[in-house]
């Protein structure tokens, strides 16, 4: 069964929560279909996020506090929703899903999610949806819907408290982020036009390099004959001796073809203006970036998304009572993902002052945890000193 059988036999399901009579027409989404996607300085551009967005670790997080104000954190303290954020449906994981959603994302400024539920409402998996337009639209009672054209033409109807939605550039529409379409289609055609000067180019460079001129007039047929005759005596590789030699007959004159080149500086421009589109570089691109470069990328880029992602799985999956009793989705990032080997080795330090535990200093080479590494150590010449002897 593929994956739209999969979702088309869960919207089938009673807990998917639909409906068929609109009274109110909303506003509108319609995805790009100017191939972005194809441009390789676009995925280039995209990949970076993605990876770094699919990184991402979510945990469920239940907070608790006591009548005597003690708090108490659970982590993970539900399976199911462990589950579902480990493996939120049959066909990818979680890092899986969170880099699609983020390729979605910076394609189109929005990115949508099925939470399919069972009878008792209790969420049971998450499909990323890509749908061909979505409308806004409100039922008699008030609640959000969204009516989406999928892929193979259907079109189904949404409770938008079923949909994990995540958007930006939101400015122009109450629900939609604002496409990026309009406004990189036109640094995308002057790149597709640079790219096919360079191919005239290259392809320029096979044309007419000599030119055979005959005193005699000769009939056509023999002109070819003459010119193919020279070309295998003289220009093949495996002629011989790389000198011509004609006779009175014939004139032979080499020709230099002026092949247009698009200005390279020119090219730069459009693709710092695509790069500047995306709040990236080409030390971000290449993966030669520092850390600071990659820590302002980070908090500029990722971040958001990372804020975006626990507040929409948190109100989506849970309701406003379990959010009441503290039940909440985090993302999380390791924060030594953009630092050097020589930063990460500094860290030791820290585990020597007891600021760092051995196996938080080991997730930083992602290497698994050693029994007894969760306690914080601290070496006996940073401990305090009171009249001469240590104290714990």
């Amino acid at each position: 069964m593929g994956l739209l059988d999969r979702l088309r036999a869960a919207m089938g399901q009673r807990s998917i929560s639909t409906v068929q009579l609109m009274q109110e027409t909303g506003t509108r989404y319609m995805a790009w279909h100017g191939g972005l996607y194809d441009a390789d300085v676009v995925r280039a551009c995209i990949r970076p996020k993605a990876k770094a967005v699919g990184k991402l670790v979510a945990k469920h997080i239940r907070e608790t506090v006591d009548a005597a104000g003690n708090r108490s954190i659970a982590v993970n303290p539900a399976t199911g929703i462990r589950r579902l954020l480990e493996e939120p449906n049959p066909y990818m994981t979680g890092q899986v899903m969170q880099e699609k959603l983020a390729t979605q994302l910076c394609l189109n400024n929005n990115a949508f999610a099925l939470i399919v539920r069972d009878d008792m409402g209790l969420p049971t998996a998450i499909y990323p949806i890509l749908p061909q337009t979505a409308e806004a639209l409100y039922s008699a009672d008030g609640t959000l819907v969204l009516r989406m054209q999928l892929p193979n033409s259907k079109i189904f109807n949404f409770a938008y408290s079923d949909i994990i939605h995540l958007r930006q550039d939101y400015n122009e529409d109450d629900i939609f982020g604002t496409p990026i379409g309009g406004v990189l289609a036109p640094l995308l055609d002057v790149v597709t036009t640079t790219d096919q000067g360079i191919v005239s180019a290259i392809k320029n460079s096979s044309v007419v390099r000599w030119l055979l001129k005959f005193t005699n007039p000769l009939r056509p047929e023999t002109l070819k004959e003459q010119a193919q005759k020279f070309a295998d005596n003289y220009l093949a590789t495996a002629s011989g001796t790389g000198v011509a030699a004609v006779d009175s007959k014939a004139d032979a004159q080499q020709i230099d073809p002026k092949d247009y080149v698009p200005n390279a500086a020119q090219m730069d421009r459009t693709t710092q203006r695509i790069y500047a589109l995306f709040n990236t570089n080409a030390h971000i691109v290449d993966s030669s970036r520092s850390e600071d470069e990659w820590n302002a990328y980070f908090d500029a880029e990722i971040e958001p998304v990372l804020r975006q992602l626990s507040g929409e799985y948190t109100r989506k999956l849970f309701s406003l009572r379990e959010r009441g009793f503290g039940n909440r989705i985090v993302f999380e990032a390791s924060s030594w993902d953009g630092a050097s080997l020589g930063t990460k080795l500094n860290l030791m330090q820290m585990v020597d002052r007891g600021a760092l535990t051995p196996n938080e200093w080991r997730l930083a080479f992602n290497l698994a945890p050693v029994p007894g590494g969760d306690a914080p150590i601290r070496r006996l010449d940073t401990a305090r000193v009171q009249e001469g002897a240590t104290t714990e």
